[in-house]
């Protein structure tokens, strides 16, 4: 058969893959709480072998799409996806959930920038820009749609929409090895994706840190805010099973179900607040206004989280969901813009990457801690004590307003 037209493959690809997504991490985390039976120190092991996984094979995975061939690590990616959600749906095991997640994370290394190298490839730059908001669009689109079927399913058992997303991601690999063309891949050198790299970046990034006061502000509200996220991530949705009763649906009381449609209310309200916030986005750019923003945003983002841990009724704490996921839908392009505002050119990449993996270490060094607290605690004590590691983040951005840039001569420091 034939190869089809590259755009079109790549939004089916968005389309399916989100479908798939969704249709598994909607009911994941009360599939492990109710099903598995995980405590809280299990819940937040999952995590951080995720993050472990994903951390340390970013580089070397990254090998197969740039000296060998970005569709076959597209497809290498999805197939262990594929793995990840099967395995996990259909064995309710802790062992399995720890596997799954070590299979999804390499999955996810895969096709962590492959596929967007694979459109670029194949139509050319100046084509790209486009396409990815397209992609975007088809994303948003299969997500709603997996979130809607999940719902669904969940009603009659939590591991179908699981299973489905295997099966579904299965297919998917299937279709890609028939239609998925390369016809113009530009193969690199291996020697460029080493660990080589990853450390080079660490000790750039180290070295601007010593010099820089926004630099070391920058890396440590990302290492704070990596900390703290574990325990909401993998705490949250335990938490509400806790200690809520759910209304019942069609003679079930499945908190999937709830769990579906408050997603799907989250993603509305957080859609038309990206919207509105959008519009008078470039007013908030001005020298100094970002920072003080930030700040206040961190500020309800602490108040949210506490009082989604102690409150006592169960739409208030939705509520406090849906806040803390717009929240994070403002702050995200104003942290972006304001941070690399703040840093030249020449340490912005170096900066940006260190940021990443400073988060990424917060998060597998702070979710055992507060499993931990969780389990020999409760549940609240651990999400009431992640806000608290948050609270310095908002004088940090206050800080933050007042840095300078990162200069180039911050390289000669080193």
């Amino acid at each position: 058969m034939q190869s089809s037209d590259p755009v079109r493959v790549y939004l089916g690809l968005a389309f399916v893959q989100s479908v798939c997504f969704s249709l598994f991490f909607t009911v994941q985390l009360v599939y492990h709480a109710t099903v598995m039976g995980l405590d809280p120190l299990q819940m937040v092991l999952v995590g951080t072998v995720l993050e472990i996984v994903c951390f340390v094979f970013e580089v070397p995975t990254g090998v197969v799409a740039d000296a060998h061939s970005r569709r076959l690590s597209v497809l290498i990616g999805l197939a262990l996806m594929g793995c990840s959600y099967a395995l996990e749906g259909g064995v309710a095991q802790f062992w399995a959930a720890l596997v799954g997640q070590v299979l999804w994370g390499l999955g996810y290394t895969f096709t962590s920038g492959a596929h967007q190298a694979w459109i670029t490839d194949e139509i050319g730059e100046a084509a790209a820009g486009p396409v990815f908001l397209r992609y975007r669009k088809a994303w948003l689109l299969g997500g709603v749609t997996g979130t809607v079927l999940a719902t669904g399913l969940a009603l009659v058992h939590v591991q179908i929409p699981m299973v489905l997303a295997g099966l579904g991601m299965f297919v998917l690999v299937g279709a890609l090895a028939i239609v998925m063309p390369e016809r113009h891949m530009r193969a690199s050198s291996p020697e460029r994706s080493t660990f080589g790299r990853m450390s080079a970046t660490a000790r750039a990034g180290l070295r601007l840190a010593v010099v820089s006061p926004v630099v070391r502000v920058i890396l440590l509200i990302s290492l704070i805010t990596g900390l703290a996220a574990e325990a909401y991530d993998r705490l949250a949705v335990p938490s509400v099973i806790e200690r809520f009763a759910f209304p019942q649906v069609f003679g079930s009381d499945q908190p999937a179900f709830w769990f579906g449609v408050s997603g799907l209310a989250g993603l509305l309200v957080s859609v038309v607040a990206a919207e509105v916030f959008g519009r008078r986005f470039t007013r908030f750019l001005v020298d100094g206004v970002p920072a003080r923003l930030l700040a206040g945003l961190a500020a309800l983002d602490i108040a949210a989280l506490v009082v989604f841990a102690v409150c006592g009724h169960l739409w208030l704490a939705f509520a406090m969901m849906w806040s803390r996921r717009v929240l994070a839908t403002i702050s995200e392009p104003v942290q972006t813009a304001w941070v690399n505002r703040g840093l030249e050119p020449a340490v912005r990449a170096t900066v940006l990457s260190m940021t990443g993996q400073a988060n990424s270490v917060g998060q597998a060094a702070g979710g055992p801690v507060f499993g931990v607290i969780g389990t020999a605690f409760s549940l609240t004590t651990a999400l009431v004590g992640s806000a608290a590691l948050l609270t310095p983040v908002v004088e940090l951005y206050r800080r933050f307003g007042t840095g300078r840039p990162a200069r180039r001569s911050a390289d000669r420091h080193g």
